[in-house]
């Protein structure tokens, strides 16, 4: 593969991964190639990340689509001068050492155990990276049923790093006594040297893959999307806690958003001082009107979540969002539900509060559960009404947010309209692709003509809707 088409086929990678690179950017970084010396890796990943990452969240996805683009070598260990080519050879090695027995495999497990609780108590981390690539040609191959092929699983189970955390520590802590802050710092440096040797064998392995395979195959699967573009209900755990780094600044936005929105739409009262004095110019007619300037205030917002079980991702990024929406509003009212409603502001009050002890206390404490434990928003919305009518006001923004799935249950389009009608503003947003609304019990069009129906499967489209805020 040409150098050029290295570069053209890493870009493209780049925006299939949600990096937004422009054409001149890929031009910026194709001129850096012909000023650097291509033999210093680092230096050319450094001039390909200033020309072509933006944020700091899409670097995870840069290094891995660097890794496979650009890798350190080829072979079975490119490291070390004069080691056989490629996978086969790693290959052969394995079979052979499979057949002389478990005994022998159990003594080359040990042996790289000995090596890696050496290299665990010190900074090496170029030994590091060539004991995982050795490790993954010893222990990595495996037949499946498509073929050969590689498993950082299998290597992690050889060589099963955290089993030597005890020794490490003892070693560590020297004569320390054990628990404090020593420990937890001692813990804490042995474990990110073990996550570093699990990111090099998913290098290793990837790179291997990507000679046999293709880096264009490997690289559609090895790379996770960008945290903007994150399906919110399929996050994890881990996607969680990334997503909440990047939903203050997104409430920020709501709010300013808001608070123009309201400053806008009407004048201020009318300054009759100043109307008549311009009106002298006139002969008396007031023919233009002054007004005060309206004093500049944090707007309100009442949130309605679902908060049942296929929309549990999405339920919690919500409250995350409420949670963050506190400090940009003058009020914020929190409503859960799944077939009934119940206010949820109480659990996000205290101040300092975390998140997820506030999710916690509300899964236990909360009253969302009327009957069966499955949506019904048709009851939640006359719910609402009957109870909670009153919070909203002329002041109010309004945010709806679920899949409007209602499993054939009364859509209550009354109570609804009742809700939006003493509005400010009202949304929905709507966690599903928009080819899926209307399939199955989902009734997103008809919930959707009481107010505007919005797709925000993730942050960069809610990015997009509190942009078009104006």
């Amino acid at each position: 593969m040409s150098l050029l088409d290295r570069h053209t086929g890493f870009v493209r990678a780049l925006r299939h991964g949600g990096l937004p690179v422009s054409l001149a950017e890929g031009l910026d970084a194709a001129r850096a190639l012909t000023v650097l010396d291509l033999a210093d890796r680092e230096t050319l990943r450094a001039a390909y990340a200033a020309s072509l990452v933006k944020r700091h969240t899409h670097r995870p996805v840069f290094d891995t689509l660097f890794e496979l683009w650009f890798p350190v070598g080829v072979g079975a260990d490119p490291d070390r001068p004069g080691d056989e080519g490629e996978g086969a050879s790693g290959r052969v090695e394995a079979a052979s050492e499979a057949a002389s027995g478990v005994d022998a495999a159990a003594e080359a497990a040990e042996a790289f155990r000995d090596r890696l609780r050496e290299l665990l108590l010190g900074e090496d981390d170029i030994a590091l990276r060539r004991l995982a690539r050795e490790a993954v040609g010893r222990f990595g191959a495996f037949d499946g049923p498509s073929g050969s092929s590689w498993s950082a699983h299998l290597v992690g189970r050889a060589l099963d790093p955290r089993t030597l955390m005890a020794g490490l520590l003892r070693a560590v802590l020297g004569g320390q006594l054990p628990g404090g802050v020593a420990e937890r710092n001692a813990r804490r440096m042995i474990q990110a040297r073990v996550d570093r040797l699990d990111e090099h064998i998913v290098a290793d392995v990837r790179r291997r893959l990507a000679e046999e395979r293709g880096v264009q195959r490997v690289a559609e699967t090895a790379v996770k999307p960008a945290v903007e573009n994150l399906d919110i209900l399929r996050a994890s755990r881990a996607d969680l806690i990334a997503l909440r780094r990047e939903v203050q600044p997104l409430a920020q936005r709501l709010a300013t958003r808001l608070t123009i929105r309201q400053r806008a739409g009407r004048h201020g009262r009318l300054d009759f001082r100043r109307t008549v004095r311009a009106s002298l110019s006139t002969g008396g007619v007031p023919l233009t009107t002054r007004h005060r300037p309206r004093r500049p205030h944090k707007p309100e917002l009442v949130v309605l979540c679902d908060a049942s079980e296929s929309v549990a991702s999405f339920a919690h990024f919500t409250l995350l969002l409420a949670y963050a929406l506190r400090e940009q509003f003058a009020r914020v009212r929190v409503f859960a539900f799944i077939d009934t409603v119940d206010e949820v502001t109480r659990f996000f009050e205290r101040p300092g509060g975390d998140v997820t002890d506030a999710m916690r206390r509300l899964t236990a404490e909360a009253n969302l559960v009327r009957l069966g434990g499955h949506s019904d928003y048709g009851h939640a919305f006359e719910v609402f009404a009957q109870r909670y009518g009153e919070v909203i006001g002329p002041k109010s923004s309004l945010l709806i947010l679920g899949d409007a799935r209602n499993n054939y249950q009364d859509p209550a389009l009354a109570a609804l309209a009742a809700m939006v009608a003493p509005a400010r503003h009202a949304w929905w947003l709507n966690p599903e692709p928009e080819r899926d609304w209307d399939t199955g019990d989902s009734i997103a069009s008809v919930y959707g003509r009481r107010l505007p129906m919005i797709e925000c499967r993730n942050l960069a489209q809610l990015g997009r809707f509190i942009g078009g805020l104006t």
